[in-house]
């Protein structure tokens, strides 16, 4: 009864443009244009604005692992691309990174330190914020002090 509810087909979850990697191919740095980029990858997933316009597209793949991994979801394919725009609509930039690229980025693991101290103007007024988004009617301040005054 088991074996029966099992597939053996993978199950694949697709995110993103698909075959981006083979549609970048078609875009010519200052010879493409935003209508041109759009009509062939359609609306970016992300946009920054610089001192260009920065559009990032996406395509990621993810497929169920082995049965020993518990069915847990692996990703096989994550690719991104990254295109400058200028201010007159060329492509001015074009990066392509792939999962072994992704792989190669180094991720700075230090933090920064707040300079919040309990005294400060700044900590006491993002903690009057946070207890007003949390109890905006002031219902469980009136029940607090109800209690001292018992």
């Amino acid at each position: 009864m088991i074996v029966t509810n099992c597939s053996f087909k993978k199950v694949v979850k697709h995110h993103g443009v698909s075959f981006l990697e083979k549609k970048q191919k078609n875009l010519v740095i200052n010879v493409s244009n935003k209508n041109e980029i759009i009509g062939l990858l359609g609306n970016p997933s992300t946009r920054s604005k610089f001192n260009n316009d920065v559009w990032i597209y996406i395509e990621r793949k993810q497929t169920q692992s082995r049965l020993k991994n518990l069915g847990k979801m692996k990703i096989y394919k994550n690719d991104v691309l990254v295109l400058e725009i200028d201010d007159y609509g060329l492509l001015k930039k074009k990066d392509f990174y792939n999962l072994n690229d992704m792989k190669k980025i180094n991720i700075v693991k230090k933090t920064t330190k707040g300079n919040l101290t309990k005294n400060s103007f700044i900590y006491e007024f993002m903690s009057s914020m946070r207890q007003k988004m949390n109890d905006p009617l002031g219902v469980r301040a009136k029940k607090r002090q109800e209690i001292n005054q018992r």
